[in-house]
C-alpha cells in the first residue's frame, strides 16, 4: 500500500520540473515462492532533487516557498530510501513553516521506524489537529500504536481509518492485525465480517481471504501475476503479499518463516510502500528480541 501524500509544485518551480535480523537455527524457510526484479532507483525522482537542490540555492525565495522545497525534496529523498536525508529535509521544513501539516505525516511514519513511539504519536496528533480530513494520518498513528504496545488504541484509529473506506482491504488488514494482539476470535470474527464489502475484482481482497483460510498459501502465491502489467507493478504486489505473509507466520509462532518473509519484501525496493518501511522495523524488533 503506497503512501497518500500531497506533493506540492511552488509556483516558481511550475514549468520546470518535468508497506537485519540474525538467522534462526530452523529448518523452516521460505522456498519456491515468486520472485522479482529489485526496483533500480528512479531517475526521474533523482533529477528531481538535484533540480530542487539549485532552486534552495536561491537568496530571493521565501520562507514558505523554501520550506515546501525541503518538504519536496524530503519526500524524493524518502522514495528513494534515503531516510536520513529526508528527515534532515523534513526537519527543516517543520521549522520554517510549523503549520505545514504533511510534514507531521512522514516526521511521524520515521519516528515509528526508529522506535520513538512517542514522539511519533506527538507528530501524528499535530498532523490531525491541523488538518482532521488527513486519513492516513489514523492509519499512521495506529501503525505507531500498534508496534508501541497499545494496541487497543490503534485499533481505534484503524477502525477510524477503514470506515473512510469500508472496502478497502488492506484497512482491514491493519485493524484485524491490531484487534488479533487484544482478542483473537474477535478479531477474526470482526475481519470475517468485514469481508462481506471486499471487491473480489481487487487483488487485495485475496489477503484477507488468506488470513480467513479461504484461499491457501499455495493458491495466493500462483496467483501473484494475475493482472500485473510491468515489472513496477509485480515488485509492489510482491512486497505487500510478501508483508503479510510475514505477518501471518509471525502470528503462528513460526518466527524463522516470519523473517525470511520479511527480508522478501525487503528485497523487492519497494521503499514507498507501508510493507517495506515496517518489514525493516519487524526484523529490527525481531533482531532486538533475539539478543535480548
Amino acid at each position: 500500500m503506497k503512501l497518500a501524500s500531497k506533493f506540492f509544485l511552488p509556483l516558481l518551480v511550475i514549468g520546470l520540473l518535468g508497506c537485519q535480523s540474525s538467522p534462526e537455527k530452523s529448518a523452516q524457510h521460505v522456498i519456491n515462492v515468486p520472485l522479482s526484479v529489485p526496483l533500480a532507483s528512479n531517475f526521474s525522482n533523482e533529477l528531481a532533487i538535484a533540480r530542487y537542490s539549485e532552486f534552495l540555492l536561491a537568496s530571493d525565495l521565501q520562507q514558505e516557498q523554501r520550506a515546501q522545497l525541503f518538504y519536496n525534496r524530503g519526500m524524493l529523498y524518502d522514495s528513494l530510501g534515503l531516510t536520513t536525508l529526508a528527515r534532515i529535509d523534513f526537519n527543516r521544513a517543520v521549522k520554517m513553516k510549523p503549520d505545514l501539516a504533511e510534514v507531521y505525516n512522514f516526521l511521524g511514519i520515521h519516528h515509528t521506524l526508529l522506535q520513538e513511539y512517542a514522539q511519533a504519536y506527538d507528530m501524528f496528533d499535530t498532523l490531525l489537529e491541523l488538518d482532521e480530513s488527513h486519513e492516513y494520518g489514523y492509519l499512521n498513528r495506529g501503525i505507531a500504536l500498534y508496534y508501541g504496545d497499545r494496541p487497543a488504541l490503534a485499533s481505534q484509529d484503524f477502525s477510524t481509518f477503514l470506515a473512510r473506506d469500508p472496502v478497502d482491504a488492506y484497512r482491514m488488514m491493519w485493524l484485524y492485525l491490531a484487534q488479533q494482539k487484544v482478542e483473537p476470535l474477535k478479531a477474526i470474527e470482526q475481519l470475517r465480517a468485514n469481508s462481506s464489502t471486499l471487491d473480489s475484482q481487487k487483488w487485495s481482497s485475496q489477503l484477507v481471504q488468506l488470513y480467513l483460510g479461504e484461499l491457501s498459501e499455495g493458491q495466493f502465491l500462483q496467483q501473484l501475476g494475475d493482472g500485473i502489467s510491468n515489472q513496477q507493478e509485480y515488485a509492489e504486489r510482491l512486497c505487500e503479499a510478501y508483508f503479510y505473509l510475514g505477518k501471518l507466520y509471525q502470528s503462528r509462532g513460526k518466527t524463522a518463516v516470519a523473517v525470511d518473509f520479511f527480508k522478501l519484501a525487503l528485497a523487492t525496493n519497494v521503499y514507498e510502500f507501508v510493507e517495506h518501511k515496517y518489514a525493516r522495523l519487524e526484523l529490527d524488533l525481531l533482531a532486538g528480541n533475539a539478543a535480548g
